[in-house]
């Protein structure tokens, strides 16, 4: 089913938001699980492209690749924070929709927050061959697309005006840029107290 559904959202999206709001509503537990099978995509594939393939930097023929234990704490990292994102997300949205519904106030933050991050969890294929303007590059497509599937999903999924489902999926996308420099500034303080990246080269 989770194919199914990551496959209509990116062919059919009206009609995917449709179907998934019509399933029987165990929300929380349902669909947490396709966000954790998602959200291994750029988890794995970002450690196998930083111990195995590796990058250059500049003209440079040097090969740069992270030690194993290196890569694997720091995509563990990632993948939790990843998760907690979308739990965090779904929450809120789950606590937005009392003032925006009128009725039917279930909770289906998860499903959106899962399915409108699809594309930018699908995209971290990438990984597998780092290389930082060609990951940018689709990262950006991907950040559309997914700003794109959250204005266009928030109004069917909540059952809810296109005016209202505008200002709904603004607040969200507020919170999704006040979580990410959140993460940033975890980040640095992690790399800052010795939890960063160890490199080898070859």
């Amino acid at each position: 089913m989770i194919l199914n559904h990551v496959w209509g959202i990116f062919t059919h999206p009206d009609d995917e938001w449709k179907t998934i709001r019509s399933e029987p509503n165990t929300i929380g537990r349902h669909y947490f699980a396709h966000a954790l099978i998602l959200a291994a995509i750029p988890a794995v594939c970002a450690f196998i492209g930083t111990t195995q393939v590796g990058w250059t930097v500049g003209s440079s023929d040097t090969i740069y690749k992270l030690t194993v234990e290196s890569a694997l704490m720091l995509c563990l990292l990632f993948y939790g924070a990843m998760i907690v994102g979308v739990i965090i997300l779904g929450k809120f949205i789950d606590f937005l929709s009392e003032t925006y519904q009128e009725s039917d106030h279930t909770p289906r933050g998860i499903a959106l927050a899962t399915y409108t991050t699809a594309p930018l969890f699908i995209c971290g294929l990438i990984a597998l061959y780092p290389v930082l303007w060609l990951d940018m590059v689709i990262g950006l497509v991907a950040i559309a697309y997914s700003v794109y599937l959250l204005y266009e999903g928030v109004p069917i999924l909540m059952s809810i005006p296109k005016e209202k489902g505008f200002v709904f999926a603004s607040a969200i996308v507020t919170v999704g840029l006040v979580m990410f420099v959140g993460l940033l500034a975890i980040t640095v303080i992690a790399w800052a107290i010795g939890v960063g990246p160890v490199y080898i080269t070859g």
